[in-house]
């Protein structure tokens, strides 16, 4: 991926939350603890419901890292998005995932990713869908263009897939 638009230092604040929710500990827990909550969320409301809690939570969080780093609305290049989206959630970031690549054919969005939250410690075979990833991934990239999507999981590692592909169309 093209290194086109460099991240602030105000950016980097922003992703690094200079303002810590928790002094002592950090703003970031470990997965073993969300999964263990989107189980327990699961469990409670079943698949499907939690499934639409989940990528709705996930579309609020990336709308929000949208705005919070002045990224919406902005006609930028999908490399550039990707870049940006990269360092948000990767390994410079929050950690939720790798984005590996932004492709846009027409009106089709493919994003690549890797190391994704919902495909950590899960078994090959698993039925895991990536919802919360999904959404947050959908709720910025809408967020920066300024319009609706439709968004879904296409490819999985969990299923023989080198990467888990969120595949999403404009409304």
């Amino acid at each position: 991926m093209e290194r086109g638009v460099e991240l602030t230092d105000e950016d980097k604040a922003v992703l690094k939350s200079e303002a810590k929710l928790r002094p002592t500990l950090g703003d970031f827990n470990s997965i073993v603890c969300f999964k263990s909550a989107v189980i327990g969320i699961e469990k409670t409301l079943g698949e499907k419901a939690a499934a639409i809690a989940l990528t709705t939570a996930g579309r609020h969080r990336g709308k929000d890292l949208a705005q919070e780093l002045c990224f919406s609305g902005s006609s930028c290049s999908f490399d550039d998005i990707g870049y940006k989206l990269e360092t948000a959630l990767g390994k410079d970031g929050t950690c939720l995932c790798i984005i590996n690549n932004i492709i846009r054919e027409d009106d089709v969005i493919h994003v690549y990713t890797s190391e994704t939250f919902c495909s950590a410690g899960e078994p090959q075979g698993s039925e895991r869908q990536c919802t919360y990833t999904l959404g947050v991934v959908w709720g910025f990239i809408e967020q920066v263009l300024g319009k609706r999507l439709q968004g879904k999981h296409t490819e999985s590692v969990l299923r023989g897939g080198d990467y888990d592909v969120f595949k999403f169309t404009f409304l």
